[in-house]
């Protein structure tokens, strides 16, 4: 008995017990395969849907109880239009439930099981029973970290003397949804410049604001700038401001479909792919840069682009890295990626991962609860039907894991995911 209580009492005092549950805690995951949603809990994968009709990338809950997804269907109203409904799947029940007909861009509260989302412009609010219209004119949004409220965006509107510039504006909410004034009842935070840039001879018209994130101590938010639709396809602004809304500026140039912005584990340090023009112009020109508020770097080789990255930890990444190279509608021709790590304070750089002939390594994710690279290795920067391949962070120990599969995201725990 004796000897029991002493080696609890090390493994306590050596291996505290976030520690233990962290290390042990068996990867779940949602993903796409063939338009369909798929769970994979304890090595084993389970089909949710049936119709082909799942687009995006699903999300789960703070609590890893529930999904999200969203299905695209044929418009209830407009012929020959589509539709974006939001549905839930419960991991316990097993249930499927759709929670509206018609929304976008999905978010979970911080640390609840509250559901927000777009639907023409009216941010809702849904507790799985009911929706609430929160407020109008909204373009693009995000919770606030304390789940208070949100920091919203309205777009630019055409005018005879031009379009005018996006503005930003913070609304509270209560618990009791039913309460909030829809017209009004928020507070100005922002207003963009009609055109911003990295310098006079590279600007955009601030029409669109989107893709808020704060940073890890909550003082920054990064957001996206983006012109007219067409013009958004080769050309937008990644951002920074302060908390306060005092310090705005202007990162750099880069296109929507290649490499998210993202802010490193712990500290206020932001990783992007920097670079104007769409890929069907160019494998070139996507270069991967780091900038810690407010010193910056870039790590890109000469002759090199990235398409999309991860950080590992607040001092590593890993990028998914190519060859420049000119377009070609001939896609046996393209440049195939293959995965660096990349450490900063000592600028060391190598390459961890080396597919077969013919085969390419996109998107990386590095999953903290297993302490593992995932990514998806293809044909092709189009190809959908992909294998997960897993490996440690220097690249040892590579083993293909889950074949078919469009997108995927991990359950962190603690309210993250991968």
């Amino acid at each position: 008995m004796w000897r029991f209580l002493i080696s609890v009492i090390i493994c306590t005092l050596f291996f505290p017990p976030t520690m233990i549950l962290a290390d042990n805690i068996v990867p779940k995951a949602a993903f796409v395969r063939d338009g369909n949603l798929w769970i994979f809990i304890n090595n084993a994968e389970k089909q949710i849907t049936f119709e082909g009709k799942v687009f995006d990338t699903p999300q789960w809950s703070p609590d890893g109880q529930s999904v999200i997804y969203q299905r695209l269907v044929p418009s209830e109203y407009v012929d020959g239009e589509d539709q974006s409904e939001v549905w839930i799947y419960h991991i316990q029940t097993e249930e499927k439930k759709k929670l509206f007909h018609d929304g976008y861009s999905p978010r979970w509260a911080p640390g609840k099981n509250i559901l927000s989302f777009n639907s023409k412009g009216i941010l809702n609010i849904s507790d799985m029973e009911k929706f609430y219209n929160i407020a109008t004119g909204v373009s693009g949004y995000t919770w606030l970290p304390d789940g208070s409220g949100f920091l919203l965006s309205s777009s630019g509107v055409l005018r005879p003397d031009g379009w005018t510039s996006s503005i930003l504006y913070t609304k509270k909410v209560k618990d009791n949804y039913s309460d909030i004034i829809l017209f009004g009842g928020v507070d100005h935070f922002f207003t963009l410049p009609r055109e911003i840039g990295v310098d006079d001879n590279n600007k955009i018209i601030a029409v669109y604001s989107s893709d808020f994130t704060f940073s890890p101590s909550n003082n920054w938010i990064s957001f996206v700038v983006s012109p007219t639709a067409s013009w958004s396809m080769d050309s937008n602004m990644l951002c920074v401001i302060s908390s306060d809304g005092k310090d705005f500026e202007v990162l750099d140039e880069m296109i929507l479909d290649v490499g998210k912005p993202k802010w490193a584990p712990s500290n206020d340090t932001i990783a992007f792919i920097a670079g104007g023009g769409r890929i069907v112009f160019g494998f070139k020109n996507k270069d991967l840069k780091v900038r810690e508020m407010p010193v910056s770097g870039t790590y890109t080789p000469e002759d090199y682009a990235d398409l999309d990255f991860d950080w590992i930890s607040n001092d590593e990444l890993v990028t998914s890295r190519i060859k420049e190279k000119e377009w070609s509608n001939d896609f046996s021709e393209h440049p195939l990626p293959s995965l660096y790590f990349i450490n900063l304070p000592k600028n060391k750089q190598i390459q961890v991962s080396h597919p077969p002939k013919g085969f390419g390594d996109f998107a990386p994710q590095y999953v903290s609860t297993m302490k593992q690279l995932v990514w998806l290795r293809g044909t092709s920067i189009t190809d959908h039907n992909r294998t997960l391949w897993k490996a440690n962070p220097d690249g040892t120990g590579a083993e293909e894991w889950i074949k078919n599969v469009e997108l995927i995201t991990f359950f962190k725990g603690y309210g993250k995911e991968d």
